[in-house]
């Protein structure tokens, strides 16, 4: 690619604002948020104002579905069990927790708080197991799931009326209060999907291209499984701006000065790469830009999904080539662990951050570049992961971890940059994505939730492949050498699936904005939610603000109309 940036110096971003943005989007499948500061579930926007939720209104038709389900139970003898199964059919009809869900429940006879109390949320403190779930052939007795599927340790858990806990993933322990619990099936469900693509569409119909090229680092070679160790930290420091320089400085800390320099060196190694990575992917968001503008060459149709998927495997290739090396320098780490190393990291707890000692940097930013110190950081914190977790946590993703090309990234992280000790929301993305829909007429609503269905398959084909490629990157923690053909060949694929959902993302939102009446446009403006402090005015190479690039011309992502002359 011959892009041409405008760039006076090659970074990945500022420091802190940098390794803040590698939080994703924990799953919305019936998630709440961790409880603030002041005991309140309820959310704030990144200017710390109140806005309304999605859930404050329920339709006619929920509040009926809401009566129908008490209308089975007596409240005046109700008892644990079936408050048990009162939370269960609220989580299987969607219902979430509000105002408005609260009332429903009273008007129909029946106390919320007596239904909390009956049937209460794992209580605080309780951690559980410190590692990743287990796959099901690997679980102990201790960790094995009962026989009507549930985790033993989740057998007797309750849920607040209206706010209830998707299941967690196998062997893991009682998470406390607030934390819920994440897995795969979580992340690919077709609520957390819907959350995030609705986000997604409401991004990209509010923002520009510069929004859209905002790109947080920890989506790219991300088979370390940090994202799900962030998601279940247990000190809820995970989307916190101080997690990831608290997990690097520890192992960092106990690092020799050998092992310590191979990380550098491979961050030195890699700053070309990673900017050839986000070069890339410019041309594709400029096509997905035009496509919304309705920019089409005049012999077009529109975008062609074999263009757009071919484009994307190539990109993916260069996440694949990040990826090897990155476990080939780790794994060479961790092959020369100490026992008394071993012994450090076996103190510091998967899932919670509070065992990792707050420590003062060790590495001199003085001597590295911008890019190549937010690498090391990077590295070291994902080589605790990597180490302490195993290959379900390295599957696992956060639900907008693909189709990252439309600005949702922007929307929600762009005011945690430069803000130390900053959490960013993490109902943002369910309420702001459901906001937008109901702002949508039932045409343009469907054109968004058919997405569900029409990647359905997509998601079912990268959590294979993603399996697949972490399998043969832990080899390289006992295995000097693995195959990289094999791990190419399976990122190209990943990068064919995720073009796939792209494309359909990226056509859908575009038929969506043809339609849009003025006072529509206005309203998501309003949901966007980002005053003029946060106007982006040239493009980001991860998260960090660049003039705008120069980008080729971008008519090969174009399908051509062939008409019957050109048959001839």
């Amino acid at each position: 690619m011959n892009t041409k940036l405008i760039i006076s110096a090659l970074a990945l971003g500022a420091s802190t604002g940098m390794l803040t943005a590698q939080d994703g989007n924990p799953p919305r499948d019936g998630q709440r948020p961790p409880p603030r500061e002041d005991g309140s579930n309820e959310p704030a926007n990144a200017r710390g104002e109140n806005r309304q939720r999605a859930e404050d209104v329920l339709t006619n038709a929920q509040k009926a579905q809401v009566k129908t389900i008490l209308a089975k139970y007596d409240a005046k003898s109700l008892t644990a069990e079936q408050a048990k199964a009162i939370h269960e059919a609220f989580r299987q009809a969607g219902m979430r927790g509000g105002p408005a869900m609260n009332d429903t429940v009273k008007a129909a006879g029946f106390d919320p708080d007596k239904l909390r109390d009956l049937a209460p949320p794992p209580e605080q403190g309780q951690q559980g197991d410190a590692r990743p779930p287990r796959p099901e052939d690997q679980q102990t007795p201790e960790t094995r799931s009962d026989p009507q599927g549930q985790p033993d340790s989740q057998a007797t858990q309750g849920e607040r009326v209206g706010k209830p806990q998707a299941q967690g993933p196998r062997g893991q322990g009682k998470e406390p209060r607030g934390q819920g619990q994440y897995s795969i099936e979580q992340a690919v469900s077709d609520r957390a999907q819907l959350n995030t693509i609705a986000f997604d569409g409401l991004a990209f119909l509010t923002g520009d291209f510069g929004c859209n090229t905002f790109l947080p680092p920890g989506k790219v070679a991300d088979f370390c499984g940090f994202q799900y160790m962030r998601d279940v930290d247990t000190n809820q420091l995970g989307h916190n701006t101080s997690f990831v320089p608290r997990a690097a400085n520890n192992i960092l800390y106990l690092l020799t000065d050998a092992q310590k320099a191979q990380l550098v060196k491979l961050a030195l190694e890699q700053e070309q790469m990673l900017t050839e990575f986000v070069q890339q992917r410019f041309p594709l968001i400029k096509g997905f830009c035009r496509q919304l503008e309705g920019d089409i060459p005049k012999s077009s149709s529109g975008l062609s999904r074999e263009a757009v998927m071919e484009h994307t495997a190539k990109i993916y290739e260069i996440d694949g080539l990040l990826s090897y090396r990155r476990a080939e320098v780790l794994g060479a780490i961790v092959r020369s662990l100490t026992d008394k190393q071993r012994q450090a990291l076996a103190k510091m707890a998967f899932n919670n951050s509070a065992t990792w000692p707050e420590l003062q940097d060790q590495v001199d930013k003085k001597s590295l570049s911008q890019t190549a110190h937010v690498a090391v950081m990077t590295y070291a914190s994902e080589l605790f992961s990597w180490y302490a977790g195993n290959v379900e946590a390295d599957v696992y993703f956060c639900p907008e971890r693909h189709a990252t090309y439309f600005g949702s990234f922007y929307m929600k992280d762009i005011p945690a940059m430069g803000n130390a000790n900053y959490s960013i929301s993490t109902s943002l993305t369910g309420d702001s994505g459901e906001a937008f829909l109901a702002a949508l007429t039932e045409p343009q609503r469907n054109l968004i939730t058919g997405l569900v269905d029409r990647q359905r398959a997509d998601l079912a084909g990268i959590v294979q492949t993603r399996r697949a490629i972490a399998i043969e990157l832990r080899r390289f923690m006992k295995e000097a050498s693995v195959p990289k053909d094999q791990v190419l060949a399976l990122s190209r694929r990943y990068g064919e699936l995720d073009g796939e959902i792209s494309y359909f993302y990226a056509t859908a939102f575009a038929q969506v904005a043809k339609t849009l009446t003025a006072a529509q446009k206005k309203s998501l403006l309003k949901l966007r939610n980002l005053d003029a402090t946060f106007i982006c005015k040239g493009a980001y190479l991860y998260s960090r603000a660049i003039a705008m690039p120069e980008v080729p011309n971008t008519d090969f992502l174009f399908a051509t109309i062939t008409t019957n002359q050109d048959k001839k």
